[in-house]
C-alpha cells in the first residue's frame, strides 16, 4: 500500500491509497483509516479484483448474504465512507460494482477485495468527524449527524 497526501486545506485533507497486486482492500483501508486518524471521509477508487466477497444485507434476517466473486473484476465502481463506530475506531463502509469479463456486473457491500493489478482510492476527509451508533431496528452501525 503506497499513500500520499495530495491536497490539504482548511482542516480537509486528499489522499491517494494506491494498492498493488496481492493487497486486500478492506484492511488496507482499516489499517489507513487508523493511521491517519480519519474519523469522517468520502472514499471512491477504481482498478481490478483477482477475488472479492461483496454482501448483501437481507433486511428480513438481518444478516449480510454472502456474494462470492472467484474471478478477476474490474472495480467499475467504489464509493463509500469512513465514520467513527460505536467503539470509537474508524469505521470503514464500501460498496462496490464489479464488472465481469462478459459485461455483466456484481454490486455489493465490499466485504473482501484482493488487488490485482491495482486499486486506486481517492479519500476525501472532512473537517468534522462523523460518528455511528447502534441502530436498534437493523442492528446495524449507522451514521447520525
Amino acid at each position: 500500500m503506497q499513500v500520499k497526501l495530495v491536497h490539504e486545506e482548511g482542516g480537509k485533507r486528499t489522499f491517494a491509497v494506491i494498492l498493488q497486486i496481492g493487497d486486500e482492500a478492506m484492511r488496507c483501508l482499516g489499517e489507513f483509516a487508523t493511521s491517519e486518524r480519519i474519523g469522517g471521509a468520502q472514499v471512491t477508487a477504481i482498478g481490478a479484483f483477482r477475488t472479492a466477497k461483496l454482501a448483501f444485507f437481507d433486511w428480513e434476517s438481518k444478516q449480510y448474504r454472502p456474494i462470492p466473486v472467484a474471478e478477476q473484476t474490474e472495480v467499475a465502481s467504489l464509493v463509500g465512507d469512513i465514520a467513527v463506530g460505536p467503539d470509537g475506531r474508524p469505521s470503514v463502509h464500501v460498496h462496490a460494482v464489479l464488472g465481469r469479463r462478459d459485461g455483466t456486473a456484481l454490486a455489493g457491500h465490499l466485504q473482501e477485495g484482493h488487488v490485482r493489478p491495482t486499486l486506486e482510492i481517492i479519500v476525501t476527509e472532512a473537517p468534522a468527524h462523523l460518528c455511528k451508533v447502534e441502530d436498534a431496528e437493523s442492528g446495524l452501525a449507522l451514521i447520525r449527524v
